[in-house]
């Protein structure tokens, strides 16, 4: 799994990515909040671990910047600062934080929350993977809905997301179907 490690402290970066790599994740380093909305936006890291006070841009600002871009595929978020206390602790979730620890960071400790993230991450992929599941009728292709009505395809993904269709005839079915019915109405039209 991808984890983005931001931090302006280069031994934090490198005790953060050693005890990381000995996990075996994959991991991104970046020095402040600017250049790691940069590294997430190329990498899709699945989880961030953020040092809340650097320059530029800070963790909180990070973390918004991160929420709002609202993806698929959930970010968690885990802070990692030197700020105590339940004020700091409530201003990093409100800001869209899943986790916060103090840093210096305990590795078991970090390790555990890592776990909690790889669980609920792959809970969310679970969930997704449920929910694009349509069911469809056999015979009609109608779509059950959540009010178990049934309804064509077309209607069903113009409903979910407002796309419009045109229709034509795939070779298969103009070789199976349409050329047989035009041939047909030709030999009617010679026999008349």
């Amino acid at each position: 799994m991808k984890i983005l490690v931001v931090d302006d402290d280069v031994v934090s970066q490198l005790l953060i990515t050693e005890q990381l790599q000995s996990l075996n994740y994959e991991v991104s380093v970046a020095s402040d909040g600017k250049e790691a909305w940069s590294v997430y936006q190329a990498k899709n890291p699945r989880i961030v671990i953020t040092d809340w006070m650097m320059p530029q841009v800070d963790g909180l600002e990070l973390t918004r910047m991160i929420r709002s871009e609202n993806r698929n595929a959930y970010t968690f978020i885990i802070f990692l600062t030197v700020l105590r206390g339940k004020g700091s602790y409530l201003e990093a979730m409100k800001a869209g934080a899943d986790d916060v620890l103090t840093k210096p960071f305990d590795s078991e400790q970090l390790a555990a929350r890592l776990q909690v993230a790889e669980r609920i991450l792959n809970m969310q992929h679970e969930i997704r993977q449920l929910q694009s599941i349509l069911p469809i009728c056999s015979y009609c292709r109608r779509i059950r809905q959540d009010d178990d009505t049934w309804v064509s395809i077309e209607k069903h993904i113009k409903q979910k997301t407002d796309t419009s269709f045109s229709h034509g005839i795939c070779p298969d079915c103009y070789h199976s179907h349409v050329k047989p019915a035009i041939e047909k109405l030709r030999g009617k039209e010679k026999a008349v």
